[in-house]
């Protein structure tokens, strides 16, 4: 475990990466200790520093929520990141892809809540018991570390990789949708390049959202009502270029575009 000095030193870092565009050598490889709550303490700090420029908390996002990419990190659970409101992005506004370093998409199934949810003992039937509604999404991924070249902590520390999301303008109950087979496809300008289907993502996005409540309460954290909750990507992750057009196609769901200028 690192000392508190430390991770107030790497989170520091991996925000002076965000702001200059100038990406890191993994975290891990120069702290090779880095722990699982090493990195979360790290991501808090930056977490509590840009809420207190005046930033706000409007959700969270699951990460690792398929089992090859589970395997692949060599975790048996889950990550979790913040949504901030300053990372909303919207269809109509193209984004600059020069804000990033190595921008991606991940197509996602978004829950946004209605109710607050319990915390350690959360069940799927709150979950939907609490889901005003799902829409169709598009998570903006980002690395500060180097061409990608994460571990765990890395990760985690990096507010789960997260960078940005977008809604779409659809809405569906939860009693209208079997949220377990909703097939997705991304395009790229045009050109199919990913489909998924939501049970990529731990077999039921309701799972994953179950286990974002009772993981953040160990943190003092609650899921709350008018929370927007991305539980993991229906497809794998697709680089974003200067001038690429991205829509996602939810069955029965809706659609959801987000550019890049």
């Amino acid at each position: 475990m690192l000392s508190s000095a430390v991770r107030a030193e790497l989170a520091e870092e991996l925000a002076e990466a965000e702001r200059s565009k100038v990406p890191l050598t993994p975290l891990t490889d120069r702290f090779p200790d880095l722990d699982v709550v090493d990195a979360y303490e790290i991501q808090l700090l930056n977490i509590r520093a840009r809420v207190a420029a005046g930033a706000r908390v409007v959700g969270h996002k699951v990460g690792l929520s398929s089992e090859a990419m589970q395997q692949m990190m060599g975790v048996d659970e889950p990550d979790y990141g913040h949504l901030l409101d300053d990372m909303e992005v919207f269809e109509e506004r193209p984004v600059p892809a020069g804000t990033f370093l190595y921008p991606r998409v991940e197509v996602e199934v978004g829950f946004i809540l209605a109710d607050d949810l319990p915390g350690a003992g959360c069940t799927e039937d709150d979950v939907l018991a609490a889901t005003a509604a799902f829409a169709p999404s598009i998570e903006l991924i980002d690395t500060r570390i180097t061409d990608w070249k994460i571990k765990l902590g890395d990760t985690i520390a990096d507010n789960a990789s997260s960078a940005g999301w977008v809604l779409g303008t659809d809405r569906v109950s939860p009693k209208d949708l079997d949220i377990r087979n909703v097939d997705a496809v991304l395009t790229r300008n045009g050109e199919v390049v990913a489909e998924g289907r939501s049970d990529a993502v731990l077999g039921n996005p309701v799972t994953a959202v179950a286990w974002l409540a009772r993981k953040v309460d160990s943190f003092g954290v609650r899921l709350r009502a008018g929370d927007v909750v991305l539980p993991g990507s229906c497809t794998r992750a697709i680089d974003a270029r200067p001038g690429d057009d991205f829509v996602a196609d939810f069955l029965g769901l809706g659609s959801v575009r987000l550019s890049f200028e």
